[in-house]
């Protein structure tokens, strides 16, 4: 465990727990305030700040262009979802984008059946995939990343994940999209989340469904946690929409969270540089996957999710070794 990473996370205590149906979260609570000043991405699209197309006219599929105008730093958070050009897509990871410049970005497609421009330019809808896949992704991107050293996801394992849920939760959309699960499932998702709150001091919360811990989520400072928590809150709640079952009752447990925190703090950790800013570090045991995006020493932020929760254990590992393959085999 890097020392920065171990250090943020012994300062964190275990709040209050708070529950709805089979979804219970912890508030995350520390002192720890990151200095860095910087947009989230819903802030700067929304004020016209940044830019999010294709890399090019013809476009590819995990890879989009981002051109930050403004003289602020833009974080952009790990499976935030852009809404647009030929298809949707989610971030492959947090990224910082520095200032005045223009990035490529590693992206997956939600949207499977469509290639085809309904824009010219990237939105936001403030949604963020689901807890489960992006804990599959991240699992998927850390082998990419020893593998190949990039960013990849296995995006054939996304497109089978959302098609799954969809046929689960009887979504039918033309194009395959993410969104008409989120949308299916909007009066659940409300229902949920008007049953959570935020508290003071909170930089993150540990998320569990049907009493086992899905994943956590924190940042170097409050005032970011609390503009995020709704979209990371329905991203879970997501989840425990598709896991309930009313005949079943669960228990939340402090113990289990406390159990899943020693659990990420003795991960080991290895350093890769970021896409944008920063140091992109990725936590791996036989227990938990997950990332740490920092910058000048200092915590942006860390999502740990249990490992294998919902996961297709080694299946999904062989699809990536192919995966892999494929990608040192092609022509460029």
């Amino acid at each position: 465990m890097d020392k920065i990473i171990g250090d943020f996370l012994d300062r964190l205590e275990i709040g209050r727990q708070q529950t709805y149906k089979n979804l219970a979260l912890y508030p995350l609570l520390s002192p720890y305030s990151a200095g860095l000043e910087y947009l989230l991405l819903d802030e700067a699209l929304s004020e016209s700040l940044i830019e999010v197309g294709e890399v090019s006219e013809g476009g590819s599929v995990p890879e989009l262009r981002v051109v930050n105008k403004s003289d602020m730093l833009v974080l952009i958070l790990d499976g935030e979802e852009l809404v647009g050009a030929k298809q949707n897509r989610i971030a492959n990871t947090t990224i910082l984008v520095d200032r005045n410049s223009t990035v490529v970005i590693p992206v997956s497609c939600v949207e499977h059946g469509r290639w085809s421009y309904n824009a010219p330019r990237f939105h936001t809808q403030n949604r963020m995939m689901s807890s489960n896949l992006r804990a599959r992704k991240a699992e998927q991107v850390s082998y990419s990343i020893r593998s190949i050293g990039e960013y990849r996801s296995d995006q054939g394992a996304i497109w089978d994940g959302i098609a799954e849920r969809a046929a689960r939760r009887d979504v039918h959309s033309p194009s395959g999209a993410m969104a008409a699960i989120y949308e299916k499932d909007r009066p659940s998702i409300d229902e949920y989340i008007k049953e959570f709150r935020l508290i003071d001091s909170q930089v993150g919360a540990v998320f569990m469904i049907n009493g086992k811990v899905a994943g956590m989520d924190a940042f170097g400072k409050p005032d970011t946690f609390s503009k995020v928590f709704k979209k990371l809150l329905e991203s879970y709640a997501l989840d425990a929409i598709d896991w309930y079952q009313p005949d079943e009752a669960s228990k939340a447990v402090k113990s289990e969270v406390t159990k899943f925190g020693k659990a990420a703090a003795s991960a080991s950790t290895k350093a890769h540089p970021g896409v944008g800013l920063g140091t992109d570090y990725r936590l791996e045991s036989s227990h938990v996957t997950g990332f740490t995006l920092a910058l000048e020493d200092q915590i942006l932020h860390l999502s740990v999710f249990t490992r294998g929760n919902g996961n297709s254990g080694g299946r999904n590992r062989s699809r990536m070794e192919r995966f892999t393959q494929r990608r040192r085999n092609r022509a460029y």
